[in-house]
């Protein structure tokens, strides 16, 4: 579906990142994964062959996301696909008195920053070329709320809102821009957040499945837990050509959550309802 296709994937080193690098290489493109931790970044472009590479970024900071993309056109003389996905784990829910503003603005510089700096860098390429693919790792907690931190939830629905900006102006240069709402995925990014060392967090992710689906049963009509591929799949499907007349748009890939809950669920309910107003009569 990629073939001769250059791709940048930030956030790339592990989970939704990792797995999508690796479908992407798989489907005939090259990609250049960028992220924080080289260790990790090298050792999975080593796995992915010759048509990867690795730049060391840190999206917050917006020399480095420069430099990743004049490094990918530099090596590949194009670039038809970014897909800003980095991302760090935002304050757990603890009410507004204990917010830690100077957390919420870190949360926010990776998380809108980063996709603001991708856009910024990689639109005049896309703009020469008449051509190119944006997509925006989003969440569902940029379109329910409840399900992640303030902060977190704050920047996804910037990200969903921005990427709706960024389509309405780039369409005319043949630069198509959408998002994903990944649901809760078991990735390394809950471990990270709870304090696990990173390593550690990415290594036992899937085993929170279990835990997650649990949790997920009254919320999600698709009873399994998602996974990196699910979401890397509706990430190839933007990047490719088969999605060409898509633009501005926002996928969840949630199992049905923004959707609305399983309908069992509210047909518990109404009986204890009716079981309620029988008593009373």
């Amino acid at each position: 579906m990629l073939d001769g296709k250059v791709a940048v994937i930030s956030g790339g080193t592990s989970g939704i990142g990792a797995r999508t690098a690796a479908l992407f290489v798989e489907q005939g493109a090259s990609v250049v994964v960028g992220g924080r931790r080289e260790v990790e970044g090298k050792e999975l472009v080593a796995s992915l062959g010759p048509r990867a590479r690795f730049v060391q970024v840190d999206v917050a900071v917006e020399s480095d996301v420069e430099r990743l993309i004049g490094r990918t056109v530099e090596d590949f003389g194009r670039l038809d696909i970014l897909v800003n996905n980095a991302g760090i784990g935002g304050q757990r829910q603890g009410g507004w008195s204990t917010i830690d503003i100077e957390r919420f603005w870190t949360v926010l510089a990776v998380h809108v920053g980063g996709v603001v700096a991708g856009i910024k860098h990689a639109a005049p390429v896309m703009t020469r070329q008449e051509s190119g693919s944006i997509i925006n790792t989003a969440s569902i907690g940029g379109l329910v709320a409840g399900w992640t931190g303030v902060d977190y939830s704050a920047a996804k629905a910037a990200v969903i809102q921005l990427t709706r900006c960024a389509a309405v102006e780039l369409g005319q240069h043949g630069i198509r821009v959408n998002s994903v709402s990944p649901g809760p995925i078991p990735t390394g990014i809950f471990g990270k957040a709870a304090g696990m060392d990173a390593a550690t967090a990415d290594r036992t992710a899937s085993q929170l499945a279990p835990a997650f689906e649990e949790v997920l049963r009254s919320h999600q009509s698709i009873s399994r837990a998602g996974t990196p591929e699910d979401v890397a799949q509706a990430l190839l499907w933007l990047a490719s050509d088969a999605s060409s007349f898509v633009s501005g748009q926002d996928i969840a890939v949630d199992g049905g959550i923004a959707a609305g809950r399983p309908i069992s669920v509210s047909v518990e309910e109404r009986k204890r309802l009716g079981a309620a107003f029988a008593s009373l009569t």
